[in-house]
């Protein structure tokens, strides 16, 4: 199932898509939050689908694509070089910022006041960064309140998945050596299209990931690639800290990246950048 957060009429709302993806059916829900928290996956299947027997749906011509959550309740969490060749070009780009001393994972977080809509803007931030870069990456959506998951558990607590596009500002991020602050200006995280409900992919993913700036592929790998895996991060997140249902995690980008190329290839005004995972979709965003 692919759930959604669109405006129609001026009121925003959230809903399934039908199979053809031509139609939504609405849910009753006051927003993707709430939706989680208050529903099981089989729950919502027979919610959307007397939805669409009863003719209660609206045309997807007809309404606005918001981020599938565009409001989160924390910080979306993330984890940092879990693609061994983005790893390798990291550290090339700046030894001192990107450089692991023990093979371990890096966790860090974005702060997210609004998430950027399918085909919503960028913000270039001309003054501010002069190195704009992307990053595609698979985001995990919690369904329950996890607090010391056992890997092996791991599944029992994902909703599903979404894209995040891990808009960077590399200088900030080397200059003052921490990412906070140079991942969590406004506008640097475009989620979307949908959320696919995690009984609709094999666990742990395997998917093809991809990128590209102007129709030009910058990254392309597969999530079966991760240096830590869904289930090690999730055990590991969880150890003596409290993730609430609804919470995101960024799993992190493969090689490609404008700052991995030799002159690094940054983002400038006017370039778009198309993320794409495989049975989730494609998320675009220009850079204004």
């Amino acid at each position: 199932m692919k759930l959604i957060t669109y405006r129609f009429r001026g009121a925003e709302h959230v809903g399934a898509l039908t199979g053809d993806g031509a139609h939504v059916a609405p849910l009753p829900f006051q927003d993707m939050n709430q939706l989680i928290a208050a529903s099981s996956l089989p729950h919502l299947r027979i919610m959307a689908a007397q939805a669409e027997e009863a003719g209660a749906v609206i045309p997807t011509a007809q309404i606005t694509l918001l981020a599938p959550i565009p409001r989160p309740r924390q910080d979306v969490l993330c984890l940092g070089m879990n693609y061994k060749a983005h790893e390798a070009e990291a550290a090339r780009y700046d030894a001192d910022a990107f450089t692991k001393e023990k093979p371990v994972a890096v966790y860090f977080s974005k702060r997210v006041n609004e998430a950027v809509a399918p085909g919503g803007d960028i913000p270039r931030h001309a003054g501010l960064v002069e190195k704009l870069d992307y990053e595609v990456e698979l985001a995990v959506i919690l369904g329950k309140d996890a607090r010391d998951v056992p890997a092996e558990k791991a599944a029992e607590y994902i909703f599903g998945y979404t894209i995040v596009n891990d808009v960077s500002a590399r200088d900030l991020q080397t200059g003052h050596k921490q990412w906070y602050f140079g991942k969590s200006l406004d506008g640097f995280t475009p989620m979307g299209p949908c959320i696919v409900t995690a009984d609709e992919i094999a666990f742990p993913p395997a998917l093809d990931i991809s990128s590209t700036v102007n129709g030009e592929v910058r990254q392309s790998s597969n999530t079966s690639l991760f240096l830590t895996d869904i289930p090690t991060l999730l055990a590991e997140l969880s150890a003596g800290m409290t993730l609430l249902r609804g919470t995101i995690i960024a799993t992190g980008t493969p090689a490609g990246v404008g700052m991995g190329f030799d002159p690094p290839r940054f983002l400038e005004a006017g370039d778009t950048v198309s993320c794409t995972i495989e049975g989730i979709g494609t998320l675009t965003n220009t850079v204004r």
